[in-house]
């Protein structure tokens, strides 16, 4: 592909964004054919996304960690996509249906960046863990499709396209030390109006949350981009993703560190 069909490819699935419509396919000219055509079109989108009033990157989400959304993908590795200022939330109270189109739920550990990585040191394993991070916070990621198809039709390069498909990201308030938690078995439920709905695990998570985390450091490291001190990497969801249900409260409960709830009217 072209520099001009990446451009245009990010500005269709933009506007598509913002105008919360979808689309059944991008035009054949503009179809991702690789990993590489797929991130470079997710780069170009996050130019149009940095050009909205007031929106910065606040770190990175990781996508597809666990082997059954791989298989179900027919991939072999997770995917990345952005997360923005102005798609963020701490402890809200609700979201509006109207913002999304067939959003799904997924609970997710995050951990935040302790101080601007230095690249030329990966890559990184996890005897690097207490210096690239300062702690976590419990999180819900909102995935969105905007392609009229199933999921195993649209595909990772496509939904690598779409921002690894993340709409709206919320976390709770308190910061937690990573030192406090066994990553590798740490129990996560979700319920909809009280009633428990998936219940999930953060060895789910690649085997261990940080795994997610260190598997996206180098990979972008590979690309010569960094992450930043205090942005944060939401490391994939420790439950099955669920759908969203209008005039629902939705509750993810992470045991000893918290819930984290909205009403989504």
């Amino acid at each position: 592909m072209k520099h001009i069909n990446y451009q245009e490819a990010a500005k269709l699935l933009f506007e598509n964004r913002l105008n919360k419509s979808t689309i059944n396919e991008l035009p054949k000219n503009l179809i991702p054919k690789s990993y590489e055509d797929a991130y470079l079109i997710q780069d170009e989108l996050k130019l149009l996304y940095l050009s909205l009033k007031d929106n910065i990157t606040i770190g990175k989400k990781v996508g597809c960690t666990s082997i059954e959304g791989q298989k179900q993908l027919n991939i072999d590795e997770p995917f990345y996509g952005n997360l923005y200022s102005r798609f963020y939330s701490i402890d809200v109270d609700e979201l509006s249906s109207k913002k999304f189109n067939k959003p799904f739920i997924e609970p997710e550990i995050a951990l935040r960046i302790k101080d601007d990585i230095d690249i030329s040191k990966e890559p990184f394993s996890l005897k690097d863990i207490d210096n690239l991070f300062d702690g976590f916070v419990c999180a819900l990621e909102i995935v969105d499709f905007r392609f009229n198809k199933s999921l195993k039709e649209i595909g990772a390069l496509n939904l690598i396209t779409t921002n690894g498909a993340s709409e709206h990201w919320i976390r709770n308030n308190e910061i937690f030390d990573i030192n406090t938690i066994n990553f590798e078995n740490h129990p996560v439920n979700i319920s909809f109006d009280n009633k428990l709905v998936g219940e999930g695990n953060t060895k789910s998570v690649m085997g261990n949350p940080l795994n997610s985390a260190l598997w996206l450091i180098n990979k972008i490291a590979k690309k010569g981009e960094t992450l930043l001190k205090g942005q944060f990497i939401s490391t994939g969801t420790c439950t099955k993703a669920h759908e969203l249900i209008p005039n629902s409260k939705i509750s993810a409960d992470f045991g000893k560190y918290g819930k984290v709830e909205f009403f989504y009217k």
